[in-house]
């Protein structure tokens, strides 16, 4: 079945380079002094922070640029024009710290449901309130799949830091439409698990929903929706269904109910405990593996196992989602040779054949993952795992510099240097998940 288009690519003017017009000046960026902003017993470490918060967070606001009508932020390098998903919202957790960049954080939040309500105006009833990947700028086509659903996750961040309760009221409900698109589209069977796909039908833009080159997703194909039965309908959904994203969505739900509570909307707190109950026991019966001791991607509709554990596998512990005793078991695999490379965590077991320790997502490290497992790892009691793991990423970026990836043999700096996930770096120290470098807020 050939697929039909129901959106149009975007047009209009030419891209503005990185470094030109679209970045906003220094004079811009507010009055926080960031020689004073945090504390440390070591000069490095300040070092270090100070340039997260300029390069990895300051440096990635850009001046509005069709369609983007608000200040946006940009993941960082010359080729990433437009605000994104999961890179944004570690930017925005640190930018929270600054109380002078409140209404440019509004203003970031409020390009996601400027988007919603164009997509709207143009997609089927089953593909509205979706959001993007990323919205490019013009005139790059607009992107028809989503991303790692972690907007919740982040919008509780910027409220633990700078207490915008009216923020919160501003996003929760296109927030709460959008995870019930995820559900509803990306959640064939209705057992809890989602997949990936894209309304393009190209597979790679599926992939592009989740860590991309996940050795999991070789396998991936894109198929027709297996029970709705239309004439538009296209090959827009994957037939795997992978643990990381399932995690994302669980802990975006966990933040969405808990700003649901903070505002008085127990309905919506509610609704979204019923998603957590749903997707927690979905992976726990179908994506468990007590012989692998973590969670594994699994075919959508046979839910057949596929036996090899990636970066994604560890993300449930983010989100809460193992019993104690599965955390424990995930723990004692963490800390085998398997995955304690010279630089942990690597993206991909190293003994699969596929491993290689520089290839995307094939067996590199990444800051934010490693940030999030530790996170997971701590909130479970398995602190020393946590802080060795936090400790070798921040160890490693003294040594290498802030950047995009890293090799997990030889720690040399991959990718975009000064890229911004690479902001999580500072995020581990400051949430206090490393012992041997320590840094914390002034105040």
């Amino acid at each position: 079945m050939k697929r039909r288009s129901f959106l149009t690519t975007a047009g209009g003017a030419a891209l503005a380079s990185i470094a030109g017009t679209g970045c906003m000046t220094r004079s811009a960026l507010g009055a926080t002094d960031l020689d004073t902003l945090f504390v440390s017993d070591r000069s490095d470490l300040l070092a270090l922070s100070k340039r997260v918060m300029e390069k990895c967070v300051l440096d990635m606001l850009r001046e509005p640029k069709p369609p983007l009508e608000r200040t946006w932020i940009a993941p960082g390098g010359p080729h990433y024009l437009g605000q994104w998903i999961w890179d944004t919202m570690f930017v925005v957790d640190l930018m929270s710290l600054m109380p002078e960049k409140k209404n440019v954080i509004r203003e970031v939040f409020g390009n996601y449901w400027d988007f919603q309500q164009r997509w709207n105006a143009s997609a089927p009833k089953y593909a509205q309130d979706m959001i993007t990947v990323a919205i490019k700028t013009e005139p790059q086509a607009q992107r028809e799949f989503s991303q790692i659903p972690i907007l919740a996750w982040g919008l509780e961040r910027v409220y633990q830091r700078n207490g915008d309760i009216e923020l919160v009221r501003q996003c929760i409900e296109p927030l709460e439409r959008w995870h019930d698109w995820y559900w509803r589209e990306r959640d064939l069977h209705d057992n809890g698990l989602i997949t990936v796909g894209a309304y393009t039908g190209v597979l790679q833009h599926a992939r592009w929903e989740t860590f991309d080159y996940e050795c999991n997703m070789d396998d991936l194909e894109l198929t027709l929706h297996p029970t709705r039965k239309r004439l538009e309908e296209g090959y827009w959904y994957g037939n795997i269904c992978v643990p990381g994203n399932n995690a994302y969505l669980i802990m975006g739900e966990r933040s969405l109910a808990r700003l649901a509570k903070l505002v008085g909307n127990d309905a919506m707190a509610a609704r979204r405990q019923k998603r957590i109950d749903k997707g927690v026991a979905g992976m726990r019966k179908h994506l468990w593996d007590e012989e692998a001791g973590t969670f594994l991607s699994v075919y959508r509709d046979s839910l057949e196992k596929i036996p090899v554990a990636t970066i994604g596998s560890w993300i449930p512990l983010t989100a809460g989602v193992p019993t104690q005793a599965m955390s424990n078991r995930m723990a004692q695999v963490l800390a085998s040779p398997n995955w304690q490379t010279p630089l942990p965590v690597p993206t991909v077991d190293r003994m699969d054949p596929r491993w290689k320790p520089a290839a995307f997502w094939r067996g590199d490290v990444w800051p934010s993952p490693n940030y999030q497992i530790a996170s997971g790892l701590a909130a479970y009691g398995h602190r020393n795992l946590a802080a060795d793991i936090a400790d070798k990423t921040v160890a490693n970026a003294l040594k290498h510099g802030l950047s995009e990836h890293y090799n997990s043999m030889t720690g040399e700096a991959l990718g975009v240097p000064d890229y911004s996930m690479a902001s999580t770096i500072l995020t581990m120290m400051l949430d206090g998940l490393t012992r041997k470098h320590r840094v914390s807020l002034r105040s």
